[in-house]
This record gives structure tokens, sequence and C-alpha cells, in this order.
């Protein structure tokens, strides 16, 4: 009898731990990342450029699970054409979200094996859109972030024509949007040309055995400059009030005190 009754009560055990773990596993909501070089994890050959979408990926706690899926090079078509939009829609579950950020390739001509139209551009966000929602997820639209030109004027040149395109996009949806454009052009302007240069991939020659003969890139961001774009997407989710900003890890208590 003894017997009898610590197997029901390993085997009740047995059931309630696998209960919680289905529990856990169903309220568990990913973030999917659809994006170009300025999101995407890179290989080390190519740090420290960094996409901002690696640093964003830690910010959340055990309910939250993100997938970036945004790689170099991709416009809008070629992110379908490669199969990286129907990877995300595989795996899109009811109460997920897709950030969707494009721009930089498909609105530069020169660059046939990636270019789109502006009315494929708009056509294709609002495919995504659209296709997100028909799965029961959360699109979050944004416009891509800027590029570092600084004119003589000292003020950063606006170089995305089709940021526009995106916010046109957003009011017909009437998506959730954040114009990182223009959020990362006001934050990388006050910084001013010397101290915004320190966040994007500037390194003098003989100084990184990834780049020899060194590297002045505008476009693409280093460690530091991706950590800080992850923060204003994230300073901008919460003064929206946006449901994601209440996910976040919880913090050290050591953390929370300021130590002299």
């Amino acid at each position: 009898m003894e017997i009898c009754v610590k197997k029901t009560s390993a085997i009740l055990c047995s059931l309630f731990a696998l209960s919680l773990t289905a529990h856990a596993t169903e309220s568990v909501q990913t973030i999917h990342m659809a994006g170009d070089s300025t999101m995407a994890t890179k290989d080390i050959k190519d740090w420290p450029e960094t996409g901002w979408g690696v640093p964003f990926s830690i910010f959340f706690d055990e309910t939250i699970e993100v997938k970036n899926y945004a790689e170099n090079g991709r416009s809008t078509r070629t992110f379908i054409e490669d199969g990286l939009w129907k990877n995300i829609l595989d795996n899109l579950k009811p109460g997920d979200y897709v950030i969707i950020e494009f721009g930089h390739n498909d609105e530069v001509e020169s660059k046939v094996d990636r270019y789109t139209t502006p009315e494929q551009y708009k056509a294709n966000l609002t495919r995504f859109i659209e296709e997100t929602h028909e799965r029961g997820a959360e699109p979050i639209l944004l416009s891509p972030i800027t590029r570092r030109y600084f004119g003589e004027d000292g003020q950063i040149r606006e170089t995305h024509d089709y940021t526009p395109l995106c916010i046109e996009v957003a009011d017909k949806s009437r998506v959730e949007f954040i114009d990182m454009d223009a959020v990362t052009r006001d934050y990388f302007q006050a910084l001013g040309d010397k101290d915004s240069a320190v966040r994007f991939m500037h390194i003098p020659p003989d100084t990184h055995p990834n780049y020899p003969v060194g590297v002045r890139d505008d476009t693409h961001l280093n460690h530091l400059g991706a950590r800080e774009v992850a923060q204003l997407f994230l300073a901008e989710l919460k003064k929206r009030g946006h449901p994601l900003a209440s996910r976040l890890r919880t913090p050290d208590p050591k953390h929370l005190k300021l130590e002299y």
C-alpha cells in the first residue's frame, strides 16, 4: 500500500511539473526581427560591426524570446525572395510580435540586385503587416535608422528617400510605427560629428585585425552604437506604454544603487 501511494505521488508530481513546463512554454511570446544589416547579427570576422537587434535581444525576461532574422544587404524584396519572410511566418504564433525595419537597400537604385521601386517597397511592407495580422501577431513598423552624413552646415543630412513611404504605409495600415530615422538622427546630431563617429565603424589602419587598412563607415554601427540605438527603440516603446516595455529583465539589486 505504501509503495502504491509513493508511486501515485511521484506520478502526480511529474504530471504537475509537466503542466508547469507546458504552461511556461505556452506563455512565452516571441519577437521576430525582420531587417537588414543595421539590425542583423554579425560574423566574428565583421566585428566590431553590430546590428542593433543583437543588444535588443537581451533586454527581456524569460517570458520573451527574440529571434533575429535580419541579414546583411536585404531589402523587402530579397527578404521575401530568400525565404526569410517565410521563415518568420512558419514560426509565428498568435500573440507574437514582428519588428520590421527596411529601407537602406530598397532605396538605392544602383544596387539592382536588391532595389525596389517605391510602389514595390510599400506593397512589401503592407504584405508584412497584413500577413502578421492574419496570424494573430502584432507588427511594429520602423523607418530605417539614419546614416551619419554631416553636411557643411553641421547638420546630419536626411538621406532616406523611403522614410516618407514607410510613414505612408504606417498611416494607411494604422500599425504601430516608430520613426527611427528621426529618432536616431536627432540623437547623433545632439552628440555632434566627433562623438557620434565613436558609435559607427570608424577604425584607423593597423588597429583591428578584421580591418587592417582601416574603415570609415557612416551607415553601420559598432557595439556601442548598436546598444544605444536599441536603447532608443526601447525608450520609444516605453513612451507609448507598449506592453513589451513591461516585460524587461529584472535588474540586479546592486545595479539599483550608486557606488562611489
